[in-house]
């Protein structure tokens, strides 16, 4: 099962036509601080070219939380990668505080914000500023070539709104296609 079939079957659940590169999954997870971790979530672990990022950088004893709607999805991770740290939850990305039970180090996302409704990415970028603790990164992707679209202006103007501090990484050209990572923080 591949991201492109899931992509195929529901393309607005899994937002990704191609899995994300090594290389992107290198811009998201560098400079937000994993090493000290003691929990982290990610949203939207697709087949898990973060996740293994993630997990790559983690401390022994850290956990992490990887919330994925996709139920094919949800239940090949685990499969896959046989760690003691890592937790998948079959659910929504909204229901954040319920699936990590504690205030969280850093979120790294793969959501395919653009293609879903306002609210809808409302209430995920609620669930999570209320899990984020003090300091705490957030960090997601967008697509070069849709980055002057409405809907992309949109939720970089929400992150605007709900961070302090929001940075823009370099193009990952070594991805298909080209994207760029969002880091945003409060305080």
């Amino acid at each position: 099962m591949s991201i492109t079939t899931e992509f195929l079957r529901r393309p607005l659940m899994t937002g990704a036509v191609a899995p994300s590169s090594r290389r992107l999954a290198c811009a998201m997870t560098e400079g937000i601080g994993l090493e000290q971790a003691r929990t982290v979530a990610e949203l939207g672990p697709g087949t898990g070219v973060f996740t293994d990022a993630i997990l790559a950088r983690l401390a022994p004893g850290a956990r992490l939380v990887a919330v994925e709607l996709n139920p094919v999805l949800a239940a090949r991770l685990p499969a896959t990668r046989r760690d003691s740290q890592l937790t998948v939850v079959h659910g929504s990305a909204a229901d954040l505080a319920a699936a990590v039970g504690e205030p969280v180090d850093a979120v790294v996302s793969g959501l395919p914000w653009t293609v879903m409704p306002q609210n809808r990415r409302g209430y995920i970028l609620d669930a999570v500023t209320e899990v984020l603790a003090p300091g705490a990164w957030f960090t997601t992707f967008a697509y070069l070539h849709a980055a002057w679209t409405p809907p992309a202006r949109h939720f970089t103007a929400e992150l605007a709104c709900r961070f302090d501090r929001l940075e823009r990484s370099k193009t990952v050209w070594a991805n298909l296609p080209p994207a760029f990572v969002h880091r945003a923080t409060q305080g």
